[in-house]
């Protein structure tokens, strides 16, 4: 096969955003995963060292937080002040286990300023009220002499945090309210006026949006709210079967490899459905579509609680998630935002603890075998790839996309395929090629990490040949590859 990329021809940046990350209360994913309170496990104000020193590595542009569903559960105001003081709650949402709050505002933001990355907050309009949410927001970002700042000063934040990303509630169309777009819409622009800007920086409003293929939501919001917002969400899972029967996350065949696969790829026609009702509404696309839940979901794990979304994470996992990001890369001129879910212990992971242990997953190795495309220029990339087709949907074999900045090219390949290696020769027009390194992550179809054997796939040197301004390569079945060329 052959691959040509014009390096001549830039289609649009590649937003840094779109390798964000997501963390909700939610099983361990913040209580054991990322905050603890064990003094046996190592940790700065309660952030674990091992968990943040491997989460930096992936340079997170942007995280979400507290959900979710848990968002329209949760008040701010139970998440500040003295700790033992803090209010307990029941999480209805996720296991019915007791919330004690201990992981709240200024927590939050002190995670984010560990990991150097954004913060993005979704706030409660479910169960909430327009006072509550712009108090919140008057806490966190006001800076002159007011009770709310005050209030933020006394509980150890002199200065205010800079926020830029905000959500306007969370699936309000089931978890968040079992609304009508309608009536969602109508919300939405009584809670942004209060929603108010007293930093330098204008806050970025994110509306609730459609859940999977329903572009009438978007199409409501589009139509009723406008540019009082600045993007709209959209979740989307993958899965081996279907929501009543996700699969299991480790024990699958060849069959549940291809399911996956299919489900993983259906993301470009969601995509391009809610493009086309946003793009007769928005030709300008001043209303970005933010894919702010996103991943493979399967059966919990045996002998987990139901209520924890615990999952191992395969080289499945990874290919999949490299099919998916690429979608996002071809669709940059509208997704600006995306958000896999979640970043430990939850769903398509980044990293699985246990006790004082941590394992990272073949999902890790994919976001970081990935840094170079973050806000890179997307080259203009030309192949033609071998297809099959599962359960009606047509997949290709090969995915391929390539982005420059400044002066590096970054090219991401993956094959899906379980028993094909694919020769392939990447053309690079334009451009002088002085060195080029590639790296390769592969294995057996379930291959994963655990706590016993945590490096049982991690990513290797993959041999590739550079003649001129050509590099060939033979990429292994099951794989994803990342080159890099100077």
């Amino acid at each position: 096969m052959k691959a040509v990329i014009n390096t001549s021809r830039k289609q649009g940046k590649i937003s840094k955003y779109i390798y964000g990350q997501f963390t909700e209360h939610l099983g361990r994913c913040i209580y054991e995963g990322i905050y603890v309170e064990d003094e046996n496990i190592p940790n700065t104000n309660g952030m674990r060292t091992d968990v943040i020193n491997a989460l930096k590595e992936l340079e997170i542009p942007v995280l979400r937080w507290p959900g979710g569903c848990f968002a329209d559960d949760y008040h701010w105001r139970d998440g500040i002040g003295e700790k033992s003081s803090r209010p307990y709650m029941v999480n209805t949402n996720w296991g019915g286990v007791v919330e004690n709050n201990h992981f709240g505002t200024h927590e939050f933001f002190e995670l984010c300023e560990q990991l150097n990355t954004e913060p993005y907050i979704c706030g409660n309009v479910g169960s909430g009220s327009v006072q509550e949410m712009r108090d919140w927001i008057e806490y966190m970002t006001f800076d002159g002499d007011s009770p709310l700042a005050n209030e933020r000063r006394k509980n150890g934040r002199d200065k205010p945090w800079k926020l830029k990303f905000f959500g306007v509630g969370n699936e309000n169309w089931g978890c968040g309210g079992n609304m009508r777009p309608e009536y969602y819409s109508d919300l939405f622009r009584r809670y942004a006026v209060f929603i108010r800007n007293y930093g330098d920086e204008p806050i970025y409003k994110i509306a609730g949006g459609p859940n999977v293929d329903d572009t009438n939501w978007t199409e409501v919001l589009m139509k009723n709210i406008g540019k009082a917002m600045n993007a709209i969400s959209l979740h989307n899972y993958s899965y081996e079967g279907d929501w009543n029967s996700k699969g299991d996350s480790v024990s699958f065949d060849e069959n549940g490899w291809y399911s996956n696969m299919a489900s993983a790829y259906k993301m470009k026609k969601v995509i391009k459905a809610h493009k086309a009702v946003m793009d007769q509404y928005d030709s300008e696309n001043e209303i970005a579509l933010i894919v702010d839940e996103w991943g493979n979901w399967y059966d919990v794990m045996p002998g987990t609680n139901p209520g924890f979304l615990y999952q191992q994470n395969t080289l499945r996992d990874a290919v999949s998630g490299m099919l998916i990001l690429h979608i996002f890369h071809e669709n940059s001129d509208r997704v600006y935002m995306a958000n896999i879910a979640q970043m430990v212990n939850v769903l398509q992971s980044m990293i699985l603890t246990e006790g004082e242990n941590m394992v990272l997953t073949p999902t890790y190795y994919l976001f970081n075998m990935m840094k170079g495309h973050m806000d890179g220029l997307r080259l203009d990339t030309d192949y033609d790839s071998k297809n099959y087709e599962i359960n009606g949907s047509i997949i290709p074999q090969i995915s391929i996309s390539a982005s420059e900045k400044n002066g590096v090219i970054t090219v991401s390949l993956c094959n899906t395929s379980i028993d094909a290696d694919e020769d392939i020769t990447i053309s690079i027009c334009d451009s002088n090629i002085s060195s080029a390194e590639a790296i390769a992550l592969t294995g057996a179809i379930n291959s994963h990490n655990t706590f016993d054997a945590p490096d049982t796939i991690k990513p290797e040197t993959l041999s590739i040949n550079v003649e001129n301004s050509n590099i060939s390569l033979t990429l292994p079945a099951k794989s994803i590859a990342v080159i890099t060329i100077k």
